[in-house]
């Protein structure tokens, strides 16, 4: 009886183990990867701010972004490809969305500029309408970059660890 117990119990880690743990990454969202802070205000009325850990994986045309409270709580998990977009919260069905444009702009009220954010996390100081590079260095991880058009205004800040 004891052997049975045991075996159903290692059954039952196993099993919570592999819930507990996050799916691998599609094969198109496995290239370049960046992990460290992420801060953005929405100068909405009220105005709207956001402050987790991120980990991006792929480029601007399939991807995903995990989202994380600096305690390690899943926040979101937001997925990318020529099919569309979609988010995923803890607990909630996987909403879909025609483009990451879209997403961000429901979510945060402002479209976040995706393909510049890449090559900007890489070092390329690409061009965003509405957008300006306040404070880049992809050399030590730092990036702040504003929109100022359309309103309402838009702070982003980043920093991670850059790749070797």
């Amino acid at each position: 009886m004891r052997g049975d117990r045991r075996r159903a119990l290692g059954w039952v880690a196993a099993l919570l183990a592999g819930c507990a743990t996050p799916p691998p990454p599609p094969p198109e969202a496995a290239g370049r990867r960046w992990s460290g802070r992420l801060a953005l205000t929405v100068h909405s009325d009220p105005p709207q701010r956001a402050n987790a850990l991120f980990e991006l994986r792929g480029d601007p045309q399939a991807g995903e972004l995990l989202l994380s409270s600096p305690l390690g709580q899943a926040l979101a998990h937001v997925g990318w490809d020529a099919g569309g977009a979609w988010l995923q919260r803890p607990g909630a069905a996987r909403e879909p969305y025609p483009d990451m444009a879209v997403l961000t702009e429901t979510l945060t009220g402002a479209a976040l500029p995706l393909a510049a954010l890449f090559d900007w996390l890489q070092g390329r100081p690409t061009e965003a309408p509405g957008w300006a590079r306040i404070h880049h260095d992809a050399a030590t991880g730092r990036l702040h970059a504003q929109r100022t058009a359309p309103t309402p205004l838009v702070d982003l800040r980043l920093t991670w660890t850059p790749s070797p």
